[in-house]
């Protein structure tokens, strides 16, 4: 039976056709569509019924609001835009490789209909990859290119290719785990192959790959450590001699590099990361790596190598289910454009620009919020510490870049949780890291100083209590 409390409600909450005539309801169907509307005053006049409503004309004004909030609730986008303050220029949860306005345009410029696959030149079909495979044998010196949705897609399509079937012969201390437990191992065997394990975990020899080629090898593997390190009493085989133990046998050798750099990092002062151009030089057949990565793309699998191997790949019918759409080849294209020209990349690749940006730049727009960020929060013991940043995805783990944070510190745990839920609330969520106590926005990535000042004055945080 109906409460007491809901029996008089019923006596006050106005219909819903009452409330659609209601001024600013008027301008919110409009702006939803009568169906959205009608469904968001549906649910508040339901959970009016089990509270204490006052009068009819209060129990209008609060159905109005609820719906109007939730409607609001409703039109943010799932997939939103974030200030990644983490320090991690790379990071997995927050899309990873910023895109420059070149790429964004591209994006755009292809929403409507374009030559995907169709040869302007010829005026018959052609090929998607095309759109890129150029550039990339430029970059790289291969002979030939293909694109799919991610690297592990790369990994997959070119072993299933090479060596179904057969033996797949990777070194013990390179049967790696990427981010999502997804793992080499995984990877090899969902390409309908064999994993053979040679060497140990920090000691693998040119003698240990030959000993175990046979008739059942289809292929050599080599997969760059990216995401780890092991140090002290290693050996390991070099591309070059392992290019030659393979090609000796009349095998392909395929080499992983998971998040390869098409320049050399040392040259900007950054840790080496090994180059498919590197790999290229040194015989290797085929060449995998991300396009979202250090790269500073969109995400992508990129494969580089032997004409021959990449015509195969691209026969298979795995490399259908595995292709990329047009928006990711034209941001792709875009950003591929930009190394033609690199005395000017580092300006304009964001993920370069944000990885050499240098500690002096990133403490003074440090110092500069801290002091605008002091305002709203007059609760919280604000500072400017030094950080280290990481460049993130599984790239170069250890190498550490020397970076500086806004330190906020509240009076209790409780109103840290309490200040990490408001930023995550602001119209742009800022997200930063926990660390002793304290919420850090490491500040290397943040270039739009101007946005995330402005919304500081949306920021809700009751800090005083405990």
């Amino acid at each position: 039976m109906p409460s007491p409390l809901m029996r008089q409600n019923a006596a006050l909450l106005p219909s819903v056709d009452a409330l659609l005539r209601r001024p600013m309801l008027r301008d919110a169907v409009r702006e939803h569509g009568r169906t959205a509307m009608v469904r968001a005053l549906r649910q508040a006049l339901v959970q009016l019924r089990h509270a204490e409503v006052p009068d009819r004309q209060t129990a209008a004004e609060l159905a109005e609001q609820a719906a109007l909030a939730e409607l609001a609730r409703q039109a943010l986008p799932s997939l939103r835009p974030v200030f990644n303050l983490t320090g991690t220029v790379l990071h997995t949860n927050l899309g990873r490789a910023p895109l420059p306005p070149e790429a964004i345009a591209a994006i755009a410029a292809a929403a409507d209909a374009c030559n995907l696959e169709y040869d302007l030149d010829k005026g018959e079909r052609g090929e998607r990859d095309d759109h890129v495979a150029a550039l990339l044998c430029r970059l790289t010196g291969a002979e030939a290119a293909l694109v799919v949705n991610n690297n592990a897609a790369a990994v997959l399509l070119a072993l299933n290719t090479l060596a179904e079937g057969r033996e797949v012969i990777v070194s013990r201390g390179e049967l790696i785990e990427i981010g999502g437990a997804f793992r080499i191992p995984d990877i090899i065997s969902r390409a309908q192959c064999r994993l053979r394990e040679v060497g140990t975990t920090n000691r693998t020899h040119a003698f240990d790959y030959d000993n175990a080629i046979g008739a059942q090898t289809g292929a050599l593997l080599k997969v760059h450590k990216a995401n780890y390190v092991i140090q002290g009493f290693t050996a390991e085989v070099t591309e070059g001699d392992l290019a030659a133990i393979a090609h000796g046998k009349d095998l392909p050798l395929v080499v992983d590099l998971g998040s390869g750099s098409l320049v050399d990092l040392a040259s900007y002062g950054l840790p080496h990361e090994p180059t498919p151009m590197e790999a290229i030089a040194a015989g290797v057949d085929l060449v995998t790596f991300s396009g979202d990565k250090l790269l500073g793309g969109p995400q992508a699998g990129l494969i580089v190598g032997r004409a021959a191997l990449v015509a195969r790949l691209r026969r298979n019918p795995l490399k259908r289910a595995l292709r990329v759409d047009k928006f990711t080849l034209a941001a792709l294209e875009a950003v591929l454009r930009l190394y033609a020209d690199p005395d000017r990349l580092a300006r304009r690749l964001p993920t370069l620009r944000r990885l050499v940006r240098t500690a002096a730049d990133i403490r003074t727009c440090a110092e500069r919020l801290a002091q605008a960020i002091c305002i709203p929060l007059k609760t919280v013991q604000v500072t400017v510490v030094a950080v280290s940043s990481q460049i993130g995805s599984g790239s170069r783990p250890i190498d550490l870049l020397p970076s500086h944070a806004l330190s906020l510190r509240p009076r209790s745990e409780a109103a840290l949780v309490r200040l990490v839920r408001a930023f995550r609330a602001l119209p742009v969520p800022v997200i930063g890291r926990l660390h002793d106590g304290a919420l850090l926005f490491d500040v290397r990535c943040l270039e739009d100083e101007a946005a995330f000042v402005a919304q500081l004055a949306q920021l809700e945080f009751a800090g005083s209590g405990g």
